[in-house]
């Protein structure tokens, strides 16, 4: 009876709150988040601090940093609240009149892909559904999705923690995109070539794109990184009247359309890859993030595949 008064003493409304401190690390964007004041969000806080005996968020600079006991909540307070939406859920999802937000997050070349056709599909079918895309490195990705940030990752996770689940949406090659006027008579580009001229890297917060390196040291050989860039969109438009090589996923550059550039196969054997879609166990029972899983998977598989 003593637990059952203390637990009827919690307002589980502030631990939403709480849940989206930690998250947004800010109160103005949690109060976004949650669609509620400043002033609501600062009064939950302090109700917080008082009932859990903590500060739980301290000010550093323009942000707050978690305290401690904070990020020991942290991920079994994300497990909690997911519970207790698919707990609530509608056993059936209606995606005509739902109204939801999920956090997804991808790399522009995911969102390049997906996006389009996903949203052209949310309109469609699902128009209360509100997406919110974050772009973070694969081990960045991961742990949103572990501690609750993120709903589902769409990417390249060779290796994932046993908490997540996931679902292969296309499997996908690597392939060059080099200067149309630097190739040999014969069109192709050869191994000596590509390891005595310099490369355009595609790298996000150091993660870079383990799968070339691990196949160039498989033959021993090392190449030269002369750009180092974090997102997609600028690359291409580097290599046109350079020696520059750019090596990426090759569904990147099916849209090239310049004369002046070329698409080669690498002058060595790279493994293809699966792109995937990832997210917490504890998230499979939510029908409405189920359908959404669907729908990406839908879209993916209307992707065409580049040709070699």
């Amino acid at each position: 009876m003593h637990k059952m008064n203390d637990l009827r003493r919690i307002d589980l409304n502030l631990l939403v709150v709480l849940d989206a401190l930690l998250s947004e690390q800010q109160v103005t964007r949690a109060a976004e988040r949650l669609h509620l004041s400043q002033p609501a969000v600062s009064h939950a806080l302090a109700r917080l601090r008082d009932m859990l005996g903590d500060p739980l968020l301290v000010r550093a600079g323009a942000g707050l940093v978690a305290t401690p006991r904070a990020l020991e909540l942290a991920q079994p307070l994300a497990e909690a609240l997911a519970r207790v939406q698919a707990l609530l859920a509608p056993s059936q999802f209606d995606p005509a009149s739902a109204k939801r937000r999920f956090r997804l997050a991808m790399s522009d070349y995911g969102a390049a892909l997906v996006l389009p056709g996903l949203i052209r599909t949310l309109r469609q079918q699902a128009p209360g559904i509100d997406l919110v895309v974050s772009h973070a490195s694969r081990e960045g990705m991961l742990d949103g999705v572990l501690n609750g940030d993120i709903d589902l990752a769409a990417g390249v996770f060779p290796e994932l923690p046993h908490e997540l689940r996931s679902t292969p949406l296309f499997e996908e090659h690597f392939a060059c995109l080099v200067d149309r006027h630097s190739l040999g008579a014969d069109g192709q580009l050869d191994l000596p070539t590509y390891l005595a001229r310099p490369h355009v890297l595609l790298e996000m917060r150091g993660s870079g794109t383990p799968e070339i390196e691990r196949a160039l040291t498989a033959i021993r050989c090392r190449r030269h990184v002369a750009v180092s860039l974090p997102h997609w969109s600028v690359a291409p438009h580097l290599i046109g009247g350079t020696d520059l090589i750019l090596t990426v996923a090759s569904r990147g550059l099916r849209g090239i359309d310049d004369p002046g550039l070329a698409v080669v196969a690498p002058p060595f054997s790279i493994p293809n890859f699966n792109f995937v879609l990832a997210w917490h166990e504890r998230r499979g029972g939510d029908p409405a993030l189920n359908w959404l899983n669907g729908q990406i998977e839908q879209v993916s598989g209307r992707v065409p595949q580049a040709q070699r």
